[in-house]
């Protein structure tokens, strides 16, 4: 039944693909969302041991599905093989589950496209689920590699869905290149592994760096090729370097938008981590290298003023928190940030979209204001979000944020037991900023007075989505907003509740819970050892690499991290509800400050200096005119003129005269006869 899981999405893309033009909306958008639902169905089915023969919930067996041999050659023995395990029965159920929402909400959302394009939309989006499902079920480093390339394809076809504007195309052509970085590490890694084990299977790596000793000193083998494949998961994740895709991608429609950021493809550096937890366990030169981006994406949160860009930077913010819980070894406590995330997160996103459909594509909040009495539903599952990834207490963010904190600052048997009190620090600030711009977004959008384009104090670019289609009729700037249809409610509804209770199945020892998640997820960061039952339960928590430090610890850090929600929440209130004059007096008392984070430490511009021009320069210089031009059509050219000057002395040895040919056919044969009498 694993193979089914992927198949339903795949077959829905399919459909729509090479039918979808001739059928009509309701049936290619409600076919793409019965792909999904029924591959979540399948993935909960699969996981309770429904035709797996055993319960994954309640026995740490994992199951495998061997489809066909895929490269047969020689040593090369490679299987197109599923594994499902504990962490990825976690991730299949985030894709499918948020997946399916995503794809309901897409419905009212889009229905502003024509058929076609309609169709196509679903299509693409119903593949990328395809492709994301192979990624996380993957047995091996090269299925996982198609995966990790698919999403990176429908990356491209997503993100530049509107192609005929120059700004959507761009941005889907710059995260196509910049994930190639990325994936070329991750090839590099994936030989190195290879040349060095003998295979690319998962667990028999994980079996095989085991017997070894974690590498303290020089750059060994293990070091190296984990290097390469943290270098893939920087592209897939958008961490510093290779980051300035992410914010790009808003240019692709809101849904999208929700699904990148939420669910599937910025979440597969961090499940390639954790997928090959003892590899990077072995390596801590490399874990030391996973530094967090949250800091920097947080402070260029502070100032953005398009809704979606916000959530963008706070994306690669939070991602950074799940690279700083893998980089100290809390492999857990990253995957259960990653599971809270993908509810708030998403939540967040389709939030936004409801305000851009409401606003008939207006995404500047300045142009915003009094949204809450016109969208109420809108306001209060936003507000949700809001409350969670600001990591208030009780909500899902809260568990999830305050256990990387927590693993951060005391340590874990991975690092040694070796806290890391500088980075606990980043993290802190990190979340304090995250409830600052999240909060100056909700009151900025949703409280104070309604206001315009053209009513606020700086002139508003055009929005990236206005000129495409009409966003679910929206008001078209004529009349008050409206509430969004119930295909785009119920999914806000439902991944609110999520963002409420989600984090309950990680509930801290110091609460007086049992932190299910981190037990459950245990057996999968550690390798395949024949030991028997009871005893690979006892070294669950060991082979997390997990330690439990004094409840006053974590109680204490726990009320560090709250009291910084609530002191982010109070400025927010104070800048952008209270005093909106005041915030600007602080902007025109900082605009040098203000301006480099207005344009994000002007990274873009580094980039497109140090490393787009001078290609340019060097493409259309030495190697465009040397090379292509001079070199290779000369070489071509070439060519066809000697065959061009051949012909023309053959054609004029044909004269037409039945004499002539009869004398050079004579002449022929005495030659050929001599020739043979001579020898």
């Amino acid at each position: 039944m694993l193979a089914l899981i992927p198949l339903f999405p795949f077959v829905g893309f399919v459909i729509n693909a090479f039918l979808g033009r001739r059928l009509p909306k309701s049936i290619s958008g409600g076919l793409a969302c019965l792909a999904m639902i029924g591959s979540f169905v399948v993935s909960f089915l699969v996981i309770h041991g429904v035709g797996a023969g055993g319960d994954l919930v309640h026995h740490a067996d994992p199951v495998r599905q061997t489809l066909f041999t895929w490269l047969p050659s020689g040593d090369l023995q490679i299987p197109f093989e599923f594994y499902l395990d504990r962490l990825s029965a976690v991730m299949i159920l985030v894709v499918t589950g948020i997946g399916s929402l995503i794809h309901i909400y897409s419905i009212g959302y889009m229905h502003g496209e024509s058929d076609s394009e309609y169709a196509r939309y679903f299509s693409y989006l119903n593949l990328f689920a395809s492709f994301m499902l192979v990624l996380v079920l993957g047995a091996n480093f090269p299925v996982m590699f198609v995966g990790w390339e698919g999403v990176g394809l429908c990356s491209y076809l997503l993100i530049g869905f509107w192609f005929r504007k120059q700004s959507a195309a761009d941005a889907g052509k710059k995260a196509f290149v910049v994930n190639r970085i990325g994936d070329f590490g991750f090839v590099l890694g994936m030989l190195l592994l290879f040349a060095t084990f003998g295979t690319l299977d998962f667990q028999e790596v994980a079996t095989a760096v085991s017997t070894r000793a974690p590498e303290t000193a020089a750059m060994g083998v293990l070091t190296i090729a984990s290097l390469l494949l943290f270098l893939g998961a920087t592209g897939k994740s958008a961490q510093v370097p290779l980051y300035v895709w992410l914010p790009d991608a808003m240019e692709g429609p809101t849904p999208v938008s929700a699904l990148i950021h939420a669910a599937t493809m910025v979440t597969a550096g961090v499940y390639l981590i954790g997928r090959n937890a003892e590899l990077f366990s072995h390596a801590p030169a490399t874990l030391a290298v996973v530094v967090t981006t949250a800091l920097l994406a947080g402070t260029i949160g502070l100032v953005q003023n398009d809704i979606k860009r916000v959530l963008a930077y706070s994306t690669v913010s939070q991602l950074g928190y799940m690279f700083l819980a893998m980089g100290v070894g809390a492999y857990a406590a990253g995957i259960f940030h990653l599971y809270t995330h993908a509810f708030f997160k998403a939540l967040l996103f389709l939030g936004s979209g409801a305000v851009i459909h409401a606003l008939a594509g207006e995404q500047d909040l300045r142009n915003m204001g009094g949204l809450k009495k016109y969208l109420p539903i809108t306001y209060w599952t936003f507000l949700i979000g809001a409350l969670a990834i600001a990591g208030v207490p009780l909500l899902s963010g809260f568990f999830s944020k305050d256990e990387i904190l927590f693993k951060t600052f005391v340590g874990t048997t991975v690092t040694g037991h070796h806290g890391y009190p500088l980075l606990w620090l980043i993290g802190a600030v990190t979340s304090l900023l995250t409830a600052i711009y999240m909060f100056r977004l909700v009151f900025m959008a949703f409280h104070g007075e309604r206001r315009h384009p053209g009513t606020s104090h700086v002139s508003t670019p055009a929005s990236p989505e206005r000129s495409d289609s009409h966003r679910g009729g929206g008001s078209h700037g004529h009349g008050p907003p409206h509430e969004a249809p119930w295909s785009m409610a119920i999914p806000l509804i439902i991944l609110a509740i999520g963002s409420v209770f989600a984090g309950y199945a990680g509930v801290p020892h110091a609460l007086r819970g049992s932190n299910r998640i981190e037990s459950f997820l245990a057996p999968s960061f550690a390798a395949p050892v024949a030991a028997a039952p009871e005893t690979q339960a006892a070294g669950e928590h060991a082979a997390a690499g997990e330690v439990h430090a004094d409840t006053a610890t974590e109680l204490v850090l726990m009320g560090v991290s709250s009291g910084l929600a609530a002191a982010g929440i109070g400025i927010a209130f104070f800048f952008w509800y209270r005093r909106p004059d005041a915030a600007a007096a602080v902007e025109r008392r900082f605009a040098g400050l203000h301006r480099l984070l207005l344009n994000k430490y002007y990274v873009d511009e580094l980039y497109d200096s140090a490393v787009v021009q001078p290609i340019k320069q060097l493409s259309t210089g030495g190697l465009w005119r040397g090379v292509d031009a001079g070199l290779i059509d000369g070489m071509v050219n070439g060519v066809g003129l000697t065959v061009q000057a051949g012909s023309g002395g053959l054609r004029r040895a044909q004269t037409g005269s039945v004499r002539t040919y009869a004398a050079s056919l004579f002449l022929g044969v005495v030659l050929i006869l001599g020739w043979y009498l001579w020898l």
